[in-house]
């Protein structure tokens, strides 16, 4: 039987059966939860004051922990230096057990969630800057709203996040490349169009064909890791690429959604964000055969794959989010 299958009885024996084998291992007394997630903390930020930050505690409290840590197993974990802080052999072997043993605590958290129908404890979720902003912070201030025993933390990007090794619990996220070795649940389906204002195709003409993007002005924006100034455009089922340029670009979709509606460039960008703007007439749509996917994933480590409150939050975000669509 799998641990995601224990009974919440047989996640407290496995939990304390690790803990209690960590301890004789190094001699020691019973490490607590809190102290071994303090631990991985420091040792994925690799710095106190960083997993201070991540924890929301003083560097103070997490210096603290972790002698208490080591005193408990009777043992060093870290090399600490004023530039950097390494494992030692006896932290390494720590790290993979106390990997463990929380992980054991989740499933036991998990399934007492389940009991009692009331998603509690942290969730540290992560998303890009625009769709972040604009669309996830005020649905996840919902989801707290809804329950509110949950914890949420919500860190936005401008680049790839291995939320893994970053220590996130699930990513909302914009696009169909999901990790092979994570979980990926469609929350809504949505698709990016090109555009621009009435001013600017009144002295610019529109483009007639894709090719004719090269000689206009366009609005370039950058986005993780994606291909500077290459647009990726799906007619028909296959795949087109085209080389666009112009004098603004912006690592921003605000600042160059603003540039658009003042006539500066022909746009790419997601139709829930300028729905609106077509309807106002104050965008208008060109080559209406080319689109690009912009699907909203909620993407999370299999090792969650059980998690109670994380199924409660991602389904909350799917109904939100079908509400919203276009």
């Amino acid at each position: 039987m799998g641990a995601a299958s224990l009974l919440p009885c047989d996640v407290i024996l496995a939990v304390h059966a690790a803990t209690y084998a960590l301890s004789m291992i190094y001699k020691g007394s019973m490490p607590l939860p809190e102290d071994l997630r303090v631990f991985l903390t420091v040792i994925r930020k690799a710095s106190f004051a960083a997993a201070a930050d991540e924890l929301g505690v003083s560097a103070a409290y997490v210096s603290k922990r972790i002698q208490i840590l080591e005193n408990t197993l009777a043992t060093r974990l870290l090399h600490r230096t004023s530039r950097r802080i390494t494992l030692t052999d006896d932290g390494a072997r720590v790290k993979d057990w106390a990997a463990r043993i929380l992980e054991d605590f989740q499933h036991l958290s998990d399934e007492l969630i389940d009991a009692h129908d009331s998603p509690r404890g942290r969730l540290h979720i992560c998303s890009s800057f625009g769709f972040g902003r604009i669309h996830v912070a005020p649905a996840l201030a919902l989801l707290a709203d809804r329950y509110p025993g949950l914890e949420i933390r919500l860190d936005l990007f401008d680049r790839v996040v291995d939320i893994v090794s970053e220590g996130f619990d699930l990513e909302i996220r914009v696009g169909d490349d999901i990790p092979g070795q994570h979980i990926g649940r469609q929350l809504v389906s949505n698709r990016r169009i090109l555009c621009a204002a009435p001013s600017y195709l009144e002295r610019h003409g529109a483009p007639a064909q894709l090719s004719d993007l090269e000689h206009h002005e366009c609005l370039v924006l950058k986005e993780r890791d994606n291909a500077f100034g290459v647009w990726v455009l799906e007619r028909d089922g296959t795949q087109e690429s085209v080389r666009v340029g112009g004098p603004l670009s912006s690592n921003s979709g605000e600042i160059v959604l603003q540039w658009a509606l003042h006539g500066r460039g022909v746009l790419l960008r997601s139709l829930w964000d300028v729905k609106p703007l077509l309807e106002q007439g104050k965008l208008v749509q060109v080559l209406h055969d080319y689109g690009q996917s912009a699907n909203v994933w909620a993407v999370y480590p299999t090792r969650l794959a059980h998690s109670g409150k994380l199924r409660a939050c991602v389904e909350f975000l799917q109904a939100h989010f079908a509400q919203l669509s276009i």
